[in-house]
């Protein structure tokens, strides 16, 4: 049986992870990017707290010795579902079963300017992009005389009061308090703010109403502006404007106010539901097609009698259906009766700040400490990889011990631009860098 899996993320691969060794099943994982990405810890990247590094690993690394499971490098452009093929951005694929776990992007809500000069945090490319912006505009802000640009420079907008935006406005806040004094003694008595704009009337909305109030509580200690009931509408001139007509300098918005599943051509418009989420049933099959599933956040499934209106998209949600899946896989080879989807709820968390956490279980509530130290083992123990859980535990106690995290590079690439060439020879605006590279060269 030929699978074709579409996404590397926690759906995809544990539905790989648990077919691998069967040879019964011949596997082949299409993702764009040629790593497995953790992206509950991409805000820690993006704060130059942990490496990124720390939360991704290649998916050939993993897939080594494991024979039924194969890696192609592309990204899809289209579904031919009549001839069982898929159409990539390197070359074609067949299958006998098309799996998508293509999660989600981040959603800009038709706000083109906020499209173009926000930055997101759903990618490692993002998290390092966030990390270069802010560090440049701490140096900006060291070199600025004009009151107002220093300002600019140093406030931060956060537009999302969900699990995200609270842990990266907390994050945020940790850095102002122990380490810009630090690094930049110039800033010590002009410090930015932090602004954290939620369009809900709490922060945390999916959780309970404790864990939201103790969010607020410690958030607004740190001394993060916290505005519910507001949303961002534009960016212009390095000036955001707020629903309440508010207006405020700053040259960085950070967005976090939802995500959206990709497009996918070739499946027909009456499997869409709402923020393009793929209609399937109780097995994850994809409604009016004989072979193709969907899992993870890309799917939207209204059979599980939990959760009538689709499951929350949560890593938990996809790892289960994933997992699920792989064995109603097992199931379908050997003639049995397949299993319906059955989400079940382990509770949620969110990181707020140093030692500080809160935990929602289905059966009751913890914060404090005691939440901050069962958030790093939860957080650590999915992380692919030995190398990987060693290195993070390292580097979060080091952080913890010095409050002095030594990962604050500025790494960008170069102004000349560099193509590779399908020979493997480079082309280059700046011919002086063709010794440095130490490659063969070709000049346009």
């Amino acid at each position: 049986m030929k699978i074709v899996i579409i996404g590397g993320g926690f759906a995809g691969l544990n539905l790989a992870k648990h077919l691998a060794g069967n040879q019964l099943f011949d596997i082949t994982l299409v993702d764009k990017n040629n790593y497995h990405l953790f992206p509950p810890l991409l805000y820690q990247v993006s704060t130059a707290f942990i490496e990124a590094s720390n939360i991704s690993y290649p998916f050939r690394r993993m897939f080594q010795y494991k024979e039924n499971l194969h890696f192609h490098l592309g990204e899809l452009k289209n579904i031919v579902a009549a001839d069982n093929k898929i159409e990539t951005s390197d070359g074609d694929l067949n299958y006998d079963y098309l799996v998508l776990a293509m999660g989600t992007e981040t959603n800009y809500y038709g706000l083109e300017n906020i499209k173009k000069q926000a930055l997101p945090m759903k990618t490692i490319d993002d998290a390092i992009r966030l990390r270069n912006h802010l560090l440049l505009n701490a140096e900006k802000a060291v070199r600025t005389i004009d009151a107002v640009d220093k300002g600019r420079f140093q406030n931060i907008v956060i537009s999302g009061g969900g699990p995200t935006g609270v842990e990266v406005a907390g994050m945020l806040a940790e850095m102002m308090r122990t380490i810009i004094n630090k690094d930049y003694p110039e800033l010590k008595n002009t410090q930015g703010t932090i602004y954290l704009i939620g369009s809900g009337k709490a922060l945390l909305g999916p959780m309970s109403g404790k864990s939201q109030a103790e969010a607020y509580k410690i958030l607004d200690k740190l001394g993060v502006q916290i505005k519910l009931n507001t949303a961002v509408k534009d960016y212009v001139d390095g000036n955001i404007l707020l629903s309440t007509g508010e207006c405020i300098p700053s040259a960085t918005l950070v967005w976090a106010s939802g995500v959206i599943a990709p497009q996918v051509p070739g499946l027909p418009d009456i499997t869409m539901s709402r923020g393009n989420r793929i209609i399937v049933d109780k097995f994850n099959k994809i409604e009016g097609t004989p072979n193709i599933f969907a899992i993870g956040d890309q799917s939207f499934q209204t059979t599980d009698a939990g959760y009538p209106n689709g499951h929350p998209q949560l890593a938990q949600v996809a790892i289960q259906q994933g997992i699920l899946l792989a064995s109603n896989f097992k199931r379908l080879q050997s003639g049995q009766e397949l299993k319906a989807f059955k989400y079940r709820n382990k509770g949620s968390m969110a990181i707020i700040s140093k030692y500080k956490a809160v935990v929602d279980l289905p059966k009751g509530f913890f914060k404090g400490m005691p939440a901050w130290f069962v958030w790093l083992f939860v957080h650590i123990i999915p992380i692919v990889g030995f190398g990987n859980k060693a290195k993070l535990a390292y580097n979060w106690f080091w952080a913890l011990i010095t409050n002095d995290p030594a990962l604050r590079l500025i790494i960008r690439p170069k102004k000349d631009e560099i193509t590779i060439n399908e020979n493997g020879t480079i082309d280059i605006e700046n011919p002086k860098e063709q010794f440095k590279l130490g490659r063969n060269y070709t000049g346009r």
